[in-house]
This record gives structure tokens, sequence and C-alpha cells, in this order.
């Protein structure tokens, strides 16, 4: 994923930008968030944690991270040009029904016959809307024949 984020953020005018040169929010934020996002998995599924409360604040730990990377994400938007930026929206005006369609299936799933939470649980269930933002950056680059 390290690898895109160049091309999917990069700005024109610094074409081909390096993974040193995109903003260390986005890019520590992004390493950061993965790393304790994995670890934070480890310890749950191990059932290590204590009590209620405990479990609770290990599983928000990846949050501070994910922030840090979002508000680098939306540094490295507004540094982006006019096409840039309309090409990110049409990946998310695809990304976004694509998720609509995703969730009303999945309950219409549930309602029909429970659903195993081992497969099919939000933990699960969020990469799919990944999947679907890099499907539309897809359409909208191939639309415009924007080559990063």
């Amino acid at each position: 994923m390290l690898y895109f984020l160049p091309t999917f953020f990069s700005v024109p005018t610094m074409s081909r930008r390096s993974i040193r040169s995109l903003n260390p929010l986005l890019l520590w934020g992004f390493v950061l968030w993965a790393l304790s996002y994995m670890a934070v998995g480890v310890v749950a599924e191990a059932g290590v944690g204590g009590s209620g409360g405990v479990r609770y604040v290990v599983a928000l730990l990846p949050l501070p991270f994910f922030l840090m990377w979002l508000v680098g994400l939306l540094r490295e938007m507004r540094a982006m040009d006019e096409l840039q930026r309309r090409i990110q929206l049409e990946a998310l005006g695809v990304a976004f029904p694509l998720t609509l369609v995703l969730i009303m299936t999945l309950g219409l799933f549930e309602a029909a016959r429970p659903l195993n939470p081992d497969n099919w649980s939000f933990r699960h269930v969020w990469q799919f809307l990944v999947l679907f933002y890099v499907i539309g950056l897809f359409v909208a680059r191939r639309r415009y024949r924007y080559e990063a």
C-alpha cells in the first residue's frame, strides 16, 4: 500500500514524488496505525488485556494514529490541483454507492439468516471500503487518462 501512496496523492507539478517527500503525518500516521492495529488484533485474539474497561482502552490505541493519518491526508488533498481533487471526489463517488450496496446486501442476508460474525463483523467489512476506493480511483484515473 505504501508503494501506491505517492501516485494516489501526488501533485502533478511535483511529478512522481517519493515517499520521503510526503507529509510526515500521512506516512507515519499510516505506519503507526497499521502496526498498532495489528498489535491490538493480536492482543485481542490472545485474550490478554484484563477487565472490560482495560480492553476498551487497548482497543482504542490505534485511533490517535489513524486520526494523525487523516490529518496528513487532508493536508495532502489541500495541496492537490483541481484535476487531482476531482479524481479523488469521483473515486469517493464510486466508493460510497458500492459501500451502500455492500451494507444493504449484508443487512438483507442478516435478516434472512444470521451471518457468522467471525467472517462478517465490522473488523472485516471495513477493508472492502478501501477496495471500493481503489476501484473508484482506477475508474476516475482512466476517465481522465491521468498519469501521476
